[in-house]
């Protein structure tokens, strides 16, 4: 008989992931089990009987439980067929030690990445999670997409997106987008609303780095709208603010600014909200939203960068600050500013950054030029 495990869009079979089965898992009922799988694909006792290899009397008698298996090799036919991981079956051999091991290196590799990142590492971060992903993603293949792989699966595209649109040239960008994409296809399927808000968030910021401001305010919006806590409310909103700004959506940076700079008193600091990142998306969104005079009052205001602030924003703010003093006629400050993030780039390997500061730069010829040698010499390091 044809194989009757469903495979929906992306490769992942998501039936055992519903609260309702996660519920008959967590018992290792094997009647149950096999009731459910007869349910969730409309099959008669025959059917489930060819796709497990028994006659239709055994399978009868394994769902009213006047049968029982105890035999590991037999669980393990059982479990391989459903596509479901041998320990909710009760087994604990090697093969269950293993998948134990995935999601407990999955998890480091996570951690790792995320550090390597934030301390302007981003090709780093990229070297680890493009294997975890791969791995991943073959072991959903193979039909272990079980929640706590599909959760992993989920958070290390998510996180490979982030970090490729750290280190890709903006023509490149929409790679890094639809990274974060393939994250939130999962999360949004999963029972798991922290998951769901953070890959929102990021595939919101991946889409404004690509250029596609109305996609991004729409998932932005989303991810601030079903923030539960102050914390990710926040992180929702200066990515808000920032593509509103993009877009030059006033009203909609005006409404997410006035409401980033109350939450600064709700909520600790993070690497992506604080009081240096908010000011950052002010200045930069008020020049976008037509502006100017209000951006270089502001630039006078800036607060201390503070210890949370990573080496991507401390660039980001330089060439900001360099764009504004330009506007008000401020060559020497604009340059020190701009070979500060050229500097800073370079280091980084953050080539988008270089752009920026290309196009920032045209009245600046040394530091154009400057930085369109450091970014030929990152392309020809990428295509490399």
């Amino acid at each position: 008989m044809a194989e009757l495990r469903p495979v929906l869009a992306d490769g992942i079979r998501w039936h055992w992931t519903t609260p309702r089965a996660q519920d008959i898992l967590s018992r290792r009922s094997l009647p149950e089990i096999l009731q459910l799988y007869r349910d969730l694909h409309g099959l008669a006792q025959q059917d489930l009987a060819d796709v497990l290899g028994y006659s239709t009397s055994y399978v009868s008698r394994l769902e009213t439980g006047s049968r029982t298996i105890t035999d590991i090799g037999a669980l393990r036919h059982i479990a391989d067929r459903l596509g479901l991981p041998p320990h909710h079956f009760g087994i604990t051999d090697d093969a269950d030690g293993d998948h134990r091991l995935v999601i407990q290196l999955a998890e480091s590799v996570l951690r790792l990445a995320e550090i390597a990142r934030q301390a302007g590492q981003a090709t780093t971060a990229v070297a680890e999670l493009w294997p975890l992903v791969a791995r991943l993603e073959a072991r959903v293949a193979d039909g272990h997409a079980d929640l706590d792989i599909l959760r992993l699966l989920a958070r290390a595209r998510v996180s490979l997106g982030v970090a490729l649109g750290h280190v890709l040239p903006e023509e490149r960008l929409a790679a890094a987008a639809r990274w974060t994409g393939k994250g939130l296809t999962i999360a949004r399927r999963l029972n798991d609303p922290a998951l769901h808000a953070h890959a929102l968030r990021h595939h919101g910021n991946e889409l404004r780095k690509s250029g596609l401001h109305a996609r991004a305010l729409d998932r932005l919006g989303q991810a601030r709208d079903t923030a539960r806590s102050p914390a990710e409310r926040a992180e929702a909103v200066i990515l808000l603010a920032r593509a509103a700004g993009a877009a030059g959506a006033a009203m909609v940076f005006d409404r997410a600014v006035e409401e980033g700079r109350r939450l600064l008193d709700e909520t600790t600091p993070t690497a992506l909200f604080s009081s240096f990142t908010l000011h950052e998306v002010r200045l930069r969104g008020l020049m976008g939203t037509g502006r100017v005079e209000e951006s270089v009052q502001l630039l006078e205001d800036a607060p201390a960068a503070g210890p949370n602030a990573t080496s991507q924003w401390r660039i980001i703010a330089a060439i900001t600050a360099g764009q504004v003093r330009l506007r008000r006629g401020d060559s020497a400050g604009a340059g020190e500013q701009l070979n500060a993030a050229v500097d800073g780039a370079v280091l980084h390997r953050l080539p988008h950054q270089l752009q920026r500061v290309v196009r920032t730069s045209n009245r600046l010829p040394d530091v154009q030029e400057r930085a369109i040698e450091a970014l030929a010499q990152l392309r020809a390091e990428i295509a490399a």
